[in-house]
């Protein structure tokens, strides 16, 4: 089924909710500018393996309000809550990709007691991605600067750039180009909301998770590519699993960001993995 949930300061939150009732759940976290669909290949097979499969559109992206309110990491992970409990969802796991890495890593270290049982985090902005005196082995603020100017000036080309080069690796030689992806890369982010996604740069580049991933006390599988042009692994995935209490971390060989979509296989199998232990 499909649905809305209404959020604490009215936006109304899609989300889809396929499977058993009474099935073990899977919440998916999805990446910017993107939406749900963003999990199509992860849905669908971990539906067929006998799960529970949740994914929702966050605000300002893909069906849910295009509202100019509440585009912060708390308001994000605020919405998530409300999912959950409409649901009432008791022992899920969570697993968020990039932007969705940061979400999923915020609700799950403020969750309440029994709600999580693991967690995922796949090519994830996590702990901190901008350069600072506290972090000076990240990105430079400039990086950034240059995704919003070119966002604002002509979104529709930055999408079909991003997704022609870095996210899921085009760029490189002798690269097997799906024309199909990228088309559903775009489609996926000029469905949402300018402003929101303009404005959700400054959430991903610049929110630290540094105490929320000390906080998590579940098991979470870090797993990243380390050919990721967009969330470098060395800013990322090898600082987040040495933060975590319980983390364990799975480095993919030549794999881009978008590898749940480049390698679907390799990555739901492990998953699968992680969750059955």
């Amino acid at each position: 089924m499909t649905g809305f949930i209404r959020a604490a300061d009215g936006s109304e939150i899609f989300y889809k909710d396929w499977g058993p009732r009474d099935a073990p759940a899977i919440v998916f976290h999805h990446g910017w500018p993107l939406s749900s669909d963003e999990w199509d290949a992860q849905m669908m097979f971990f539906l067929l393996h006998g799960f529970r499969t949740i994914a929702h559109d966050r605000r300002g992206h893909g069906r849910s309000s295009q509202t100019e309110r509440g585009t912060d990491m708390e308001t994000y992970a605020d919405d998530v809550r409300i999912l959950v409990e409409h649901l009432d969802l008791k022992g899920a796991v969570h697993i968020g990709h990039s932007t969705g890495g940061g979400e999923a890593t915020r609700y799950v270290a403020r969750a309440a007691p029994g709600r999580v049982a693991k967690a995922v985090l796949v090519g994830a902005i996590t702990p901190v991605m901008v350069r600072s005196v506290a972090n000076p082995q990240g990105l430079p603020v400039e990086v950034f600067d240059g995704y919003r100017h070119a966002l604002a000036a002509n979104r529709a080309q930055l999408y079909l750039d991003i997704a022609k080069g870095p996210f899921y690796g085009f760029n490189r030689a002798g690269a097997d180009v799906s024309e199909a992806t990228v088309r559903n890369w775009w489609r996926q982010g000029m469905a949402g909301a300018v402003k929101a996604h303009y404005d959700c740069i400054k959430v991903w580049s610049e929110t630290d998770f540094t105490d929320d991933l000390k906080h998590i006390d579940v098991p979470v599988l870090v797993m990243h590519g380390d050919d990721d042009q967009v969330v470098p692994i060395a800013d990322s995935a090898l600082l987040s699993v040495k933060l975590l209490r319980r983390g364990e971390l799975r480095v993919y060989k030549g794999y881009p960001h978008g590898m749940l979509t480049t390698h679907p296989d390799q990555l739901n199998a492990d998953i699968l993995e992680f969750i059955r232990r």
